[in-house]
């Protein structure tokens, strides 16, 4: 799909006290424009503080809304700061590749050629370029432990699903916690209807079912985050990343496969996780759909 602009780009003017910043608004996971997860990138958030920075996010109303500066890390190439409208998030997957992304596009040159190495709140994170221009990530440890009982049975209830269904469950951590639920297949994970307002006093939930065999995707995976202010999120790296890492431990699914998300909200997001040397990455199409600047103090 080629994103046509009717006149010619004027950057914001800013204000009086401040000139534009460089921004990016780029979508991620999804080989079509406009079908996967936007973030919204200021490329430079050097001397933003934390409110404007917050305030910011709330204003873009996406899901995660990212703020590039020169790392203090020596080992980065950048620091990154991610936000949803409702707080700051450690780590979290979909804003890493296409901040990473925009970073290239703006000219963006990593010290090492074969990866790029992200500062933020968990600490680095490796990004590669993998097959076909895609952009994965190295996926941090992760720690999961059982659902509690209790919980889990409000999740169930909220989610509008029966018990019988529910193959597994999982508290999976890998910067940011997701209540996970292993579905019986992937036609369950997608005629949830949830109670967004149960959901909203619960923690993240995070669904997955298996397609049948040869299907294009081998999981079909869905995102409630109304406790931070996302309804369900389009597609979600950081959830991928750990179920991967759980599904794959417990061969459940190949050391190799596609997920898909985001089929509910008429999106097309596809996850490419690969297992290799120990190392889990995560992967998916990522392009600039807005560039311009931004008028932030």
């Amino acid at each position: 799909m080629k994103i046509e602009r009717a006149m010619p780009f004027r950057p914001a003017r800013g204000t009086a006290k401040s000139k534009p910043r460089a921004f990016a608004q780029v979508d991620v996971f999804s080989d079509e424009a406009c079908r996967g997860n936007p973030v919204a990138v200021v490329l430079d958030g050097a001397g933003l503080d934390d409110e404007t920075m917050q305030r910011f996010a709330r204003w873009t109303q996406l899901s995660e809304t990212t703020f590039l500066a020169p790392p203090t890390d020596p080992g980065a190439d950048y620091a990154l700061r991610i936000f949803t409208p409702g707080g700051e998030l450690p780590f979290a997957g979909h804003p890493t590749l296409g901040s990473c992304h925009a970073w290239l596009e703006s000219g963006g040159r990593p010290r090492d050629a074969a990866e790029i190495v992200q500062q933020c709140a968990i600490g680095r994170v490796r990004i590669r370029r993998a097959e076909g221009g895609r952009l994965a990530f190295a996926a941090p440890p992760l720690q999961r432990k059982a659902a509690e009982p209790e919980l889990l049975a409000r999740v169930v209830t909220a989610l509008g699903v029966a018990p019988s269904r529910v193959r597994a469950a999982q508290w999976l951590d890998n910067g940011p916690q997701w209540l996970t639920l292993l579905l019986d297949d992937a036609a369950a994970v997608l005629a949830l209807e949830p109670d967004h307002a149960a959901l909203q006093s619960l923690p993240k939930v995070g669904v997955a079912g298996a397609h049948a065999a040869g299907a294009e995707c081998a999981f079909e995976v869905r995102a409630f985050a109304a406790s931070i202010g996302i309804a369900e999120d389009p597609v979600t790296g950081s959830l991928n990343a750990s179920l991967a890492q759980w599904l794959i431990a417990e061969g459940i699914a190949p050391p190799a496969y596609v997920a898909a998300q985001g089929t509910r909200l008429s999106r097309a997001g596809r996850v490419h996780v690969e297992q290799r040397d120990g190392q889990t990455w995560i992967g998916g199409a990522s392009r600039s759909v807005i560039e311009g600047g931004v008028a932030l103090p």
